[in-house]
């Protein structure tokens, strides 16, 4: 028996997509089952890379066989989608799902930016974009394309977004690698503030340097060091 086969069963009956590595663990457990066969036995929990292959072989397969269904990776998993071209009658079967407000133009800019120059902060997203975009920011988190995943090394220490595994399955992406080339968004320069200055790596910052007063004027050297033998000048109330 195939694995390909095997795994087109798998996918068929699953609830929801799955990825590799739940098919390993799906296919190592039926090794393990009491009273498996020796085909399930055979074939234990074959490599990722043996899992990868048979699913892009199975989906060329289906794509040769122009059937009304595809099987497609999205977000990393794997799982069998309709044709475009059959949307009215699954509309007419399933109804019209209520979907959230489209993205507006600012946010698509916003989102294509940390897209493409991940992870990055807001004040760099703000650079290119050159207006404020706290607002905007805030509804591609509330929207769960946007994540916080870290922060930067610079002063401050601001954090940085990136986007999330809903941003793939929303734009039908197997993985940011598939994001369209944009080299122009790419290459638009970001100025980074600068880090903080450390004595050593992983140390305090190292003080401030100790403040110089500026050398004293020529006369009033002269009048605080008095020639040997002189007597300061009394004031003129003292005579």
């Amino acid at each position: 028996m195939e694995l390909k086969l095997i795994l087109e069963s798998l996918l068929f009956s699953a609830q929801k997509p799955l990825s590799v590595k739940e098919l390993r663990e799906v296919l190592a457990a039926a090794a393990d089952a009491e009273g498996a066969d020796a085909i399930a036995k055979s074939l234990g929990k074959p490599k990722e890379t043996e899992v990868t292959l048979a699913l892009e072989e199975l989906a060329r397969d289906h794509e040769t066989g122009a059937r009304s269904y595809r099987l497609a990776c999205v977000a990393g998993s794997w799982q069998f989608v309709s044709q475009p071209d059959y949307a009215p009658w699954l509309r007419a079967l399933v109804g019209l799902k209520a979907r959230p407000p489209r993205l507006s133009q600012p946010a698509l800019e916003t989102l294509a930016i940390i897209a493409y120059r991940q992870p990055i902060t807001r004040a760099e997203v703000e650079q290119i974009r050159g207006v404020n975009v706290d607002a905007t920011m805030q509804t591609l988190m509330e929207r769960g394309l946007v994540e916080a995943v870290g922060r930067a090394e610079v002063v401050g220490r601001p954090p940085t977004y990136g986007t999330t595994p809903l941003f793939l399955e929303y734009f039908g992406l197997r993985g940011l690698e598939d994001l369209p080339a944009a080299d122009e968004l790419r290459r638009i320069p970001v100025e980074k503030p600068p880090g903080p200055v450390t004595v050593e790596p992983g140390l305090a910052t190292h003080p401030p340097e100790q403040l110089t007063l500026p050398p004293a004027a020529p006369e009033l050297a002269e009048s605080k060091n008095p020639e040997p033998g002189s007597q300061p000048s009394q004031p003129e109330a003292a005579k």
